[in-house]
């Protein structure tokens, strides 16, 4: 009895499979006759990312400036020994001006403009966004309501620091200001 059991089992199973494959087909048939595909539209798109912390964050400090009224600012990251210190009364024998502080890059002195010919060495890697507030002052007239962000580079080679960083420094010139505005 049990092997006659068995055969009936194995031959109810496979009647049962191939009836699932029947029914499969059948329901490939009819969703592929009621439901077309225009193979030619695009595809799904892919997730783009998001944007860094930093950007983020610096994105967000703009917009609440700009929102105050204020410009966003911006100069070259490759700047003039006269634009990062002289104009802003660094003197030359500063210890920032040194090779231990600041990332000087060599260029020969007949290529530079008439203004930073008393320079030491002329062209480095600005150390602050400050000169970008010279720069603004040179090309406008106050009133002037700026905010400087960028990247700036120290050698720095401890565990706090590292010799990229991000930072935002703000101008106001007008007439009335004071420390708490």
């Amino acid at each position: 009895v049990g092997r006659f059991g068995n055969i009936v089992r194995r031959e109810l199973e496979a009647r049962v499979e191939q009836r699932e494959v029947e029914l499969k087909k059948a329901a490939l048939c009819v969703s592929l006759e009621h439901e077309r595909i225009d193979v030619s539209l695009p595809g799904q798109p892919f997730p783009a990312g998001h944007e860094h912390l930093i950007t983020q964050t610096i994105r967000e400090i703009e917009d609440i400036f700009v929102g105050l009224g204020y410009r966003v600012a911006e100069g070259p990251e490759v700047e003039l020994d006269y634009y990062n210190f002289t104009a802003l009364n660094t003197p030359p024998s500063h210890p920032a001006r040194s090779s231990h502080d600041t990332f000087w890059v060599q260029e020969p002195r007949e290529t530079m403009p008439e203004a930073v010919v008393d320079a030491d060495r002329g062209v480095l890697l600005r150390t602050h966004t400050s000169p970008v507030q010279v720069r603004t002052m040179e090309a406008q007239r106050p009133p002037v309501y700026v905010i400087c962000p960028g990247k700036c580079y120290r050698r720095d080679s401890d565990a706090t620091h590292t010799p990229m960083f991000h930072q935002v420094e703000g101008l106001v010139v007008d007439e009335g200001i004071t420390l708490a505005d």
